[in-house]
């Protein structure tokens, strides 16, 4: 799906330098900002893709999610909330704009347009939050 490609096409090796970069840490130096930023992403990151056995989300639900998270959207979302917050996300998007899914669903694809209606409902899902 090329939805899935183009928001998880850097995820694996965000991952591998989230690691890389928490193992460094753990020697006690002092980092600067886009580390601990970096750091904290990856945090999210790794809470986000933890699912419940035998309840795997549909492609167009994890699109969404994880491009949340990959563009620095939920930076200010605490990570034991990330969770709370992809769950809620995907019921205010539901609601509020069906389309967006659907056009994964159907499409498998996004453009744009897309990008931007997903942004500006995460910022009004934050806003009721």
């Amino acid at each position: 799906i090329k939805a899935m490609k183009k928001v998880a096409g850097t995820l694996r090796l965000g991952l591998a330098q989230f690691r890389e970069l928490e193992a460094f840490t753990q020697f006690g130096s002092d980092l600067d900002e886009a580390t601990k930023q970096q750091l904290e992403r990856g945090k999210r990151l790794e809470e986000l893709l933890k699912q419940k056995q035998f309840e795997p989300l549909p492609v167009e639900y994890q699109v969404v999610q994880i491009y949340a998270v990959t563009k620095g959207l939920t930076d200010d979302v605490a990570v034991a909330r990330i969770q709370e917050f992809s769950t809620g996300l995907l019921d205010y998007v539901e609601q509020h704009a069906p389309e967006l899914c659907n056009k994964i669903r159907t499409d498998k694809a996004f453009d744009d347009a897309w990008e931007t209606k997903l942004q500006q409902m995460i910022k009004d899902f934050k806003a009721t939050m």
